[in-house]
């Protein structure tokens, strides 16, 4: 695609990933027409905070803006709000809004995220029971939020568990509901699992493993959930966390390809030169992983395919990262480097006892990720390591006389 015939820019989603995309074509000098349609009320905000800092009253919605909402306007950023794209003609180029009224494009970016899976059961309708999502969302359920409230918690991913953590602290009653036999069973080790596990019990949050959902019991607002097994679990509030599938109506409507999220190129381009995807909805090659297709839902997947989508646009290239993701809950701060998929080996530092400690992942002897729980350093040792292509044996890593500092340049 010609970059330099590239003086409109639609960008369909205005959360994190739009917004920084939004952000980044003007500091790197675009000056064409750039709009920025989203379908809630606030501007581009952090959504991690929702689940942690938000939900428990700590920080407000001022606080969580990306930028201020008069920024948009000082730099000709046309944002769109309370808006719904339902349409994208990519023959003429145009995306109709709900209402009717089109508006051309040369570059379109699909940042329409990913919606939370529906819990299917009689009486997920009812008062008081909670998708975790948005901040509309979370400020739907803050006043049920106060001490001795029953809370159940329907999926054991890292939302539910920051959610039962607030909740604890908040001074509720905590039940997590998992229909797999350990929490975190998508995204982690067993071991690190168990030490998780024990925590949020050593805190008081109830467990019900292996346990599958029949029934919202309630008339007008939720009184419990039962279980397939006949247990009944009293709840005053129920906030359903299992997982999310991505957001890709429009882009099938329109007939791009869609395998578990929009199918992009390195540089966040789809199959139509003139559509790029980003974020949670988009499914891109990982550089650090032998360019293997891959959708993430992270902060750092949504600025680095801002990052790359405008560099493409502007004609211009931007280097990638290691992925990383983090979850805080109670005092434990968990950041993650790389891809723990499939790994074989797993090598640890610290002491669970401690509760600080890193996992590190290998498969086939190759370092691919580490779990740190209250180890920064280890956690950006690896997230280097990954990045320059280096690898350090697990007799190596698992040696605690030496720092991480000093195995890292070792290797280098």
């Amino acid at each position: 695609m010609n970059t330099n015939a590239i003086n409109r820019v639609i960008i369909i989603g205005a959360g994190q990933a739009g917004g920084e995309t939004a952000q980044r074509l003007r500091q790197g000098g675009f000056k064409g027409e750039i709009t920025l349609i989203g379908e809630e009320a606030f501007p581009p905000y952090q959504r991690p905070p929702l689940s942690k800092k938000y939900l428990a009253g700590k920080v407000d919605m001022d606080r969580l803006l990306l930028r201020p909402a008069s920024v948009y306007a000082e730099e000709n950023i046309s944002l769109l709000r309370d808006t719904r794209a339902v349409w994208i003609d990519r023959a003429s180029k145009r995306v109709r809004l709900e209402g009717g009224r089109e508006l051309s494009y040369d570059a379109l970016v699909l940042a329409t995220g990913a919606k939370p899976r529906a819990l299917k059961l009689a009486g997920a309708d009812l008062a008081g029971v909670h998708l975790f999502r948005t901040a509309a969302d979370v400020d739907a359920m803050k006043a049920a939020f106060v001490p001795g409230a029953r809370l159940v918690v329907i999926g054991a991913g890292y939302i539910g568990l920051e959610g039962a953590a607030v909740a604890r602290e908040m001074g509720l009653e905590v039940t997590v509901i998992e229909t797999a036999v350990r929490p975190l069973a998508r995204v982690t080790s067993p071991e690190v699992a168990g030490f998780f596990l024990d925590e949020h019990t050593r805190q008081g949050v109830r467990f019900m493993l292996g346990g599958q959902p029949a029934l919202i019991k309630g008339e007008a607002r939720v009184t419990g959930v039962s279980l397939m097994n006949g247990t009944e679990i009293p709840a005053d509030i129920v906030i359903t966390g299992i997982g999310v599938t991505p957001e890709t109506t429009l882009a099938e409507h329109c007939g791009l390809k869609v395998e578990n999220g929009i199918v992009t190129d390195e540089n966040c381009r789809t199959e139509d030169p003139a559509i790029y995807a980003i974020g949670d909805c988009a499914n891109r090659p990982i550089a650090h992983y032998g360019g293997r297709q891959c959708r993430l839902e992270s902060v750092h997947n949504a600025v680095e395919g801002a990052k790359l989508t405008a560099a493409a646009i502007l004609g211009q290239k931007a280097a990638t990262e290691t992925p990383w993701f983090w979850s805080d809950q109670y005092d434990l701060k968990l950041q993650i480097a790389g891809l723990f998929n499939d790994y074989d080996h797993v090598v640890f530092r610290g002491a669970m006892s401690e509760r600080s400690f890193a996992a590190f992942y290998y498969k086939d002897g190759r370092l691919i990720a580490v779990d740190a729980i209250n180890k920064p350093g280890e956690f950006l040792g690896v997230k280097a390591l990954i990045h320059k292509g280096l690898n350090v044996p697990p007799d190596v890593i698992s040696d605690e006389s030496r720092t991480m500092k000093e195995i890292v340049a070792a290797a280098g």
